[in-house]
């Protein structure tokens, strides 16, 4: 994407009239941000039901211009990554989010769009108990899949614990921030968000001088769920960010595990009420989460397991999804897993065997499609 296509969508979060819903359907009825821009006089004829908001962002272009050409500067200054939401780039998980930021800024290293995303939250007040969870998951998904990419949000507890043990186990981390890359909050993690640049990195939304808001931390939790396959919560109370992270993979058809504790442990309460609601999975340790994400576990995997790669012999569930996808061009991994009835991280797991056998080609915009001969 060109510069000038980078900076009229920045522009565009910037405007107070023009949600970001209602701009990226603008971006994608007009095929660019730029022709949102140049045409902004004609915004109301497009969104009819919003037609009197929108017709404020022609006086709130120019402003709104100014301030992104200023952090456009400080990017390039610090070396800051915009990502656009028609990057390559973005988080393509987060892009089948209806309320996903048409803009993100990023510093660091690690592939957005790695194979295996999880999110681990929780508590700020995590006890020892939820310590060892951290520990203990991250070393055992470490030993099961090094590559995983681990998600959190740099804050005190169960987040920065998370992201502490995936720096000892090698693994990449990244910390969704709600505030801009100015600056670090709680400013006491600093050093370990810098040890996140070499491997990982730090994620934002909000442009810099944005100070962390109660409503940005809420919001950022959209983005932590959002661009991974499954959340998986380690301690927490019945209210908190922590549940609305979960709540929200929910809704985005992401898979939710919990780690169960003792009834009378208040940070175990929430993690208990998710799993009795059924709105979680339990899980007690790497054996479960595998189970539920549908990934294979290396310890259980034979010799039989690997000729079938030699061989491909399609499971049912492998053969719904091809029957799937012979009936389009092409299709994005949502619409499969409804046509399916096969849950989200389960689809993904598949969807990457099938690539893995020569059957299934990947698209951009995490689309897919059988590989044309």
């Amino acid at each position: 994407m060109g510069e000038q296509e980078t900076l009229a969508m920045m522009t565009l979060t910037r405007i107070p009239s023009l949600s970001q819903t209602n701009a990226r359907l603008l971006v994608e009825q007009m095929g660019s941000a730029s022709a949102v821009v140049e045409h902004r006089t004609d915004l109301p004829e497009l969104l009819p039901e919003s037609g009197k908001r929108l017709a404020r962002v022609a006086d709130e272009v120019d402003e709104a211009r100014r301030r992104a050409e200023t952090e456009l500067e400080f990017c390039h200054s610090k070396h800051i990554r915009p990502l656009c939401i028609t990057d390559t780039d973005y988080p393509q998980l987060l892009t089948q989010c209806a309320d996903a930021p048409l803009v993100l800024y990023y510093l660091g290293t690690a592939n957005l769009n790695a194979r295996r995303i999880v999110s681990i939250v929780g508590t700020r007040r995590i006890t020892t108990y939820g310590k060892d969870l951290c520990a203990r998951f991250v070393r055992e998904l470490h030993e099961a899949y090094p590559d995983t990419l681990i998600v959190s949000g740099l804050a005190y507890g169960v987040d920065i614990h998370s992201h502490r043990a995936a720096l000892e186990q090698g693994m990449p981390t990244v910390a969704v921030l709600a505030h801009g890359l100015d600056t670090i909050y709680p400013a006491v993690h600093r050093q370990t968000a810098i040890k996140m640049l070499e491997q990982g990195g730090l994620l934002t939304e909000y442009m810099s001088h944005t100070p962390g808001d109660k409503g940005n931390f809420v919001r950022r939790n959209r983005i932590v769920a959002g661009m991974s396959v499954a959340t998986v919560v380690v301690e927490s109370a019945v209210k908190g960010g922590a549940l609305i992270t979960a709540d929200l993979a929910a809704e985005y058809n992401r898979e939710v595990c919990a780690f169960p504790g003792r009834t009378f442990d208040d940070y175990s309460a929430g993690c208990n009420r998710l799993i009795a609601q059924q709105k979680a999975r339990l899980i007690t340790g790497i054996d479960d989460f595998l189970d539920c994400v549908g990934w294979d576990n290396p310890k259980a995997q034979q010799q039989p397991a690997r000729q079938q790669e030699l061989f491909p012999q399609l499971s049912p569930d492998e053969q719904r999804i091809v029957d799937s996808l012979q009936k389009a061009d092409s299709k994005a991994v949502n619409q499969i897993c409804v046509e399916t009835d096969i849950p989200f991280a389960r689809t993904s797991a598949l969807l990457f065997e099938l690539e893995l056998k020569g059957l299934v080609d990947v698209l951009g915009g995490a689309r897919y499609r059988l590989k044309r001969k």
